[in-house]
């Protein structure tokens, strides 16, 4: 018998997935930063070419350190960040996944994305992951190690950015990371570009890079190697841009990864399947696809997903969140012309879901137990650092994508943000958004069944 089977034979009958579910109280419990402008040296048998970083990312090459502006973009109001491109050595800048399984000291292996947003311009930009320390005492976070993917033999199947060094250190033209597990001594990265899955040595040698399979078909996205344009979308590729896997849970147990695509799928047509997202199993002892896959459901509002991870052997939590940056308090008015100091896409929903994944319904739907509502958490005892809290009202986490989610003990989270830099506020107009880390107390929604 499958898994999958197992599972719907044990499923109980459930609620239609559009009626409202509970939402759980959350506390800030502690408050920790990294600061936007964080840095890391390239080691030392690096390309001359990386110890400078975003030199691609305008309209034509520039190598003037600290150059041009960032700017968030016209659509989210048009607002300078604050920090110039492009960069002296290689920016640590958003977390991007947090590994259930933290390092023996207890720091969290927390993973930085592809660069600079997009394969095109990111070609210098390094691939590689940290521990981080958050101190909540001191409202600091401290970076313990960072770790360069590289591939010293020749493990990926298609020609790298670095293909013609000795050194062979990935960059984001290569892979997108954006979720991240350690399993018995060696560490699992779900990515975007294929998307694939990588099996990484403790030293950030690659190890294995293994396609996607769903319903024994091999998934594809428009930056996946070997889909040549024209190509049609649901046709010759099914993953949207920036749509594969941003969450990746490791399962107490059965140490399966549950791996979840950012987006739903494509349909021909250039449509999409519906409101959810798929998700498959892998099993890393086989270093296979099991065959079965979930759905996960979107909340109204939400366009995609930023974490996955369990908390016990059948619970996990997801963080879903809509396109929006900027505190609705900071929202420009309807119709404003002028959006130089407001935003115009507000943060509205971001979520961190409670999913039961012993309960699946006949269409493959995880149950959604409930959710907190991370634009409305409680601040009593005046945890939040200043320069980082609304001026009146709840405590707000209002980033563009929010990205890292791990449970601490029985009653508490950790939660951060990826910063996009320097292409993202959500803080004040106008300044980059740092790397925040939250701790949560929400026993309740830890505790619910």
């Amino acid at each position: 018998m499958s898994f999958k089977i197992a599972l719907l034979a044990t499923c109980t009958a459930l609620a239609t997935p559009t009626l409202a579910e509970e939402v759980f109280p959350a506390t800030l419990a502690g408050h920790a930063f990294l600061p936007a402008l964080s840095l890391v040296a390239p080691p030392a048998d690096a390309p001359r070419d990386l110890w400078i970083s975003g030199k691609f990312t305008g309209p034509a090459r520039n190598e003037a350190p600290m150059s041009v502006m960032g700017n968030v973009g016209k659509t989210y109001g048009g607002h300078e960040t604050g920090i110039a491109l492009p960069f002296i050595g290689q920016p640590v800048q958003g977390m991007s996944g947090f590994a259930m399984t933290r390092a023996e000291d207890g720091s969290w292996f927390a993973l930085t994305d592809n660069g600079f947003g997009s394969k095109v311009n990111s070609p210098d930009a390094m691939l590689f992951f940290h521990r981080m320390a958050p101190d909540f005492a001191t409202g600091t976070v401290t970076r313990k190690e960072t770790i360069f993917l590289h591939d010293p033999d020749h493990k990926v199947p298609f020609r790298i950015a670095n293909e013609g060094t000795d050194s062979r250190y990935l960059t984001g033209a290569d892979f997108d990371p954006e979720s991240i597990q350690f399993v018995d001594g060696t560490f699992w990265i779900g990515e975007e570009f294929g998307p694939y899955l990588l099996h990484v040595a403790r030293d950030g040698a690659i190890l294995d890079v293994i396609p996607t399979r769903l319903d024994g078909a091999v998934l594809a996205g428009p930056d996946t190697p070997g889909v040549k344009v024209p190509a049609e979308a649901g046709k010759d590729y099914q993953v949207q841009r920036s749509g594969g896997y941003e969450g990746m849970a490791l399962q107490p147990g059965t140490n399966l990864l549950w791996a979840m695509l950012e987006k739903p799928l494509l349909v021909a047509g250039g449509g999409t399947e519906g409101d959810f997202l798929r998700v498959m199993t892998f099993d890393p002892a086989k270093k296979d696809w099991t065959g079965d896959s979930f759905k996960f459901r979107l909340s109204e509002g939400a366009t995609a997903i930023g974490d996955f991870n369990f908390i016990d052997a059948t619970h996990a939590l997801v963080i879903e969140r809509d396109n929006g940056e900027g505190d609705a308090a900071k929202a420009c008015a309807a119709g404003a012309t002028d959006t130089s100091a407001c935003y115009p896409i507000p943060a509205k929903v971001k979520n961190i879901v409670l999913l039961d994944t012993a309960s699946i319904d006949a269409e493959g739907y995880i149950r959604r137990i409930g959710h907190i509502d991370l634009l409305n958490i409680a601040d009593p005892e005046g945890k939040a650092l200043a320069g980082m809290k609304p001026a009146s009202g709840p405590f707000t986490f209002p980033f563009f994508t929010i990205e890292d989610v791990a449970r601490v003990d029985e009653t508490h989270i950790l939660v951060a943000n990826d910063n996009n830099l320097p292409f993202s506020g959500g803080r004040e107009v106008g300044t980059a958004a740092n790397n925040e880390f939250i701790l949560l107390s929400v026993p309740e929604l830890l505790s619910a069944k």
